[in-house]
């Protein structure tokens, strides 16, 4: 190689490195060590993770039971690549899982179309804005400022070089978005309205009026999902436009932070505005189903101006888990699951009002996270119950300096009572 590039050594290949940059000493690592002592190494090094903690934290990331069947099955060589299935010949498995995928998500969200997962919940609420967009040539959006304010601070990266216009509707005293302040600042400049539900503090939203407000103004609705758990238990957002969300709950473990994955679905007049691709269903030469994949529409693939984003890939890997969790637990386990997680909040947010001084914000139906307004030090609070071997909730004045002191609690089917307990005992 040296030869074919014109030099004669590597000191001649590295001539442009200044002297004083090169490092002429043997780097300080330690030395090789066997395969056991690798595997000692690491086992005194994950010693040292906090184990056995009760945690209390949700905002956007949440745990919930995993059957084992789902990392059986997951961990089959064959479902180990994430690479996209160009080619349907080799990839029917693929490609019908992703279908699955879809019909499950159309069914939960009570759309007709839904695409082959995105990123996650964040940028896939950034495309539905964008989508809404494309739709309505309108650049004017409303914004509640319950949704998850991370995903917000995601649109806003998307939207600031493109003209839009973001607008932040405050919530009410119930800790939902205000419709009347929808009201008095809809007009026809609006391409859409964009709520969570159930939103950052845990509350539901009444989707279905917001749709209303929307659709008499010409705008659309959409409904970010970011507790996708909450699907299998309350009425379906199907008077929306656009419904996308975070699917993390579907059997994706925490894993410290990622990966997740998102969903779109919408209404089929729309699909051709719909970012990602689709996986559709037809027949073989032969008559026999076949799978493929179908509108496309990506920067790879088409002119850039007439793209639908440039979303390059889709979290297929992780958008198999969620299949297969939803297919293992069903409709019934769905709903079930979705009563634990109501039935347990309920529970902490009785006890915390009979058992404290602390108030418990926003008195709406909510599903498994609520605020405490908390009447001491929050910080002091926090690090006694951290000494307890209790993760409190999240500290809200980070993204809502109105509500200093105050902590966003979330609760699920996978915390006991016992936990719930020391909690409260933790807050008295």
């Amino acid at each position: 190689m040296l030869d074919d590039i014109g030099v004669d050594s590597i000191e001649q290949l590295f001539a442009g490195i200044p002297e004083r940059l090169r490092l002429r000493r043997m780097l300080d690592i330690p030395k090789s060590l066997t395969e056991p002592e690798l595997l000692e190494y690491f086992r005194r090094r994950a010693e040292r993770n906090a184990a056995g903690y009760a945690s209390f934290l949700g905002a956007g990331a949440y745990r919930h039971h995993i059957p084992i069947i789902i990392d059986a099955l997951i961990s089959r060589s064959e479902f180990f690549t994430a690479y996209t299935p160009y080619q349907p010949e080799i990839a029917q498995g693929t490609l019908q899982a992703i279908f699955e995928f879809q019909t499950f998500i159309t069914q939960l969200t009570g759309m007709e179309v839904a695409n082959a997962s995105l990123y996650d919940g964040s940028t896939g609420l950034a495309e539905a804005i964008l989508m809404a967009q494309r739709v309505t040539k309108k650049n004017r959006f409303l914004i509640a400022k319950t949704v998850h304010p991370e995903y917000r601070a995601v649109i806003t990266t998307y939207a600031k070089n493109l003209g839009l216009q973001l607008e932040t509707i405050d919530y009410s005293d119930t800790g939902r978005v205000d419709t009347a302040d929808i009201e008095k600042r809809i007009s026809d400049d609006v391409a859409a309205v964009v709520l969570q539900t159930p939103n950052f503090f845990g509350t539901i939203e009444n989707a279905h009026e917001i749709a209303d407000i929307a659709h008499r103004h010409g705008a659309l609705s959409i409904v970010n999902v970011a507790e996708a758990m909450s699907m299998g238990i309350l009425r379906a957002p199907d008077t929306a436009d656009i419904v996308v969300g975070e699917g993390q709950s579907f059997g994706v473990p925490i894993s410290f932070g990622g990966p997740h994955v998102g969903f779109m679905a919408t209404r089929e007049k729309f699909v051709r505005q719909m970012p990602g691709r689709l996986v559709g269903m037809g027949q073989d030469f032969r008559g026999r189903r076949a799978f493929v994949l179908t509108l496309s529409t990506r920067e790879q693939h088409i002119r850039r101006e007439k793209a639908t984003s440039n979303i390059c890939t889709n979290q297929s890997l992780c958008a198999l888990m969620a299949t297969m969790y939803i297919a293992t637990v069903g409709p019934a386990g769905l709903r079930e699951t979705g009563e634990q997680n109501i039935l347990k909040t309920d529970y902490a947010v009785q006890q915390v009002r009979t058992r404290t001084v602390h108030d418990v914000l926003f008195n709406a139906p909510r599903f498994n996270e609520f605020v405490i307004q908390l009447k001491d030090d929050l910080a002091a609070r926090s690090r006694k119950l951290l000494q307890n071997r209790i993760v409190p909730g999240l500290q809200l004045s980070r993204f809502y300096p109105e509500l200093s002191n105050a902590m966003l609690v979330c609760v699920t089917e996978t915390t006991t009572k016992a936990q719930i307990d020391a909690f409260v005992e933790g807050l008295e």
